[in-house]
């Protein structure tokens, strides 16, 4: 990765802050909405959801851990103290009194023999010690032939990372929860990976040329690891807020599909159905016993005692007219409600008609 100063990245917030966070702002402010319009109910994790983000969490604690220092490969000049002008006996002699039994590994023997001149140490910096040590065709003359070498290991990390992402985002894995942040999961893993290839091959290895004390060495290979490694463990953290967020409709809630939606509907036509049935039933069954009927007659003819009652209160005719003096057809709402009350009682049945004999 780029190494970028302190300072460098105050002016930039300070530069780029004003303009980026109203829009971030407004972002954040249409996606509540878009979530709320959506009109969908907080929700339980669903099982499916929940191993995507399981596999994306483990998978990110294991990159962060990699970033680590203890991780990293091995760093002579750090090792030994030592400045990046040392002389190859000098050091190599440091570093077979920090071996065990004072000899040197397979790794030291072929370093040393690549420490020829300050060019091969400036690329020992950029690309590590397994390129600089085992590369059979790579020559300090040509730098960019350390390039080609370290390729592999260095997109082996993403294209890992990338292969998990997918398997934690596929729908036979996780569902379609997890589904819907497939291509974007796939396009931060190769920006990541784009970004990592472009900084290590524009690196500018001579400035350490000019370093002449060990702290003023800029380490570019074990600082971009672990930048690598934590860039790639922190987009498997976002993936996997990003699903758990939307597969609880917390944000980004997608409406349901058509078919969904009429499903539902007539699932509730059927359980309103269902209730006006049984209200039919007893309704019937009321009305069918006399108890019950008299019970009804009686209930409906205390009302309407009531009703006439508060109808010759002088508090209500006032407000009768009132209303009709605000142009309020007091009749036609006296009228339905005494055709309401009507409807509500029991109608007797019609006299059966005597049989009459022809003479």
């Amino acid at each position: 990765m780029v190494s970028i100063s302190w300072g460098t990245i105050k002016s930039l917030l300070l530069f780029f802050g004003p303009i980026l966070l109203p829009k971030a702002i407004g972002y954040y402010q249409r996606l509540r909405a878009s979530s709320k319009a959506a009109n969908q109910p907080i929700r339980p994790l669903p099982a499916s959801a929940f191993r995507a983000i399981s596999i994306l969490s483990t998978i990110s604690l294991v990159l962060l851990v990699l970033a680590l220092p203890p991780f990293s490969p091995e760093n002579l000049f750090r090792l030994t103290s030592s400045r990046l002008q040392i002389p190859t006996d000098v050091l190599f002699t440091r570093l077979a009194s920090l071996r065990p039994g004072n000899a040197l590994t397979q790794t030291d023997a072929a370093l040393r023999l690549k420490f020829v001149n300050l060019e091969s140490r400036l690329l020992y910096l950029q690309f590590g010690p397994e390129v600089l040590a085992s590369c059979p065709f790579c020559v300090s003359d040509e730098p960019k032939t350390y390039l080609y070498y370290a390729l592999p290991s260095l997109l082996a990390p993403h294209l890992l990372n990338l292969v998990i992402l997918s398997l934690a985002t596929s729908a036979t894995i996780a569902g379609n929860e997890a589904a819907r942040w497939r291509r974007s999961a796939a396009v931060a893993g190769a920006v990541a990976a784009g970004f990592d290839v472009w900084s290590v091959s524009t690196y500018n290895y001579g400035a350490n040329a000019r370093a002449t004390r060990p702290g003023d060495v800029d380490m570019f290979f074990w600082t971009s690891r672990a930048l690598r490694h934590a860039v790639l463990g922190l987009i498997d953290v976002g993936i996997a807020a990003l699903v758990y967020v939307s597969s609880t409709n917390r944000l980004f809630a997608a409406p349901p599909d058509p078919a969904a939606r009429v499903e539902a509907v007539t699932r509730q036509l059927l359980a309103t159905k269902s209730r006006l049935s049984a209200i039919g039933i007893v309704k019937n069954t009321s009305l069918r016993d006399e108890e019950l009927r008299a019970r009804t007659s009686a209930y409906w003819t205390h009302e309407g005692r009531l009703m006439r009652e508060v109808m010759e209160d002088r508090d209500v005719v006032e407000g009768v007219n009132d209303a009709l003096t605000n142009r309020i057809n007091i009749q036609d709402i006296s009228r339905d409600a005494e055709t309401y009350a009507l409807n509500m009682l029991p109608q007797p049945r019609p006299p059966i008609p005597e049989a009459t004999t022809v003479g």
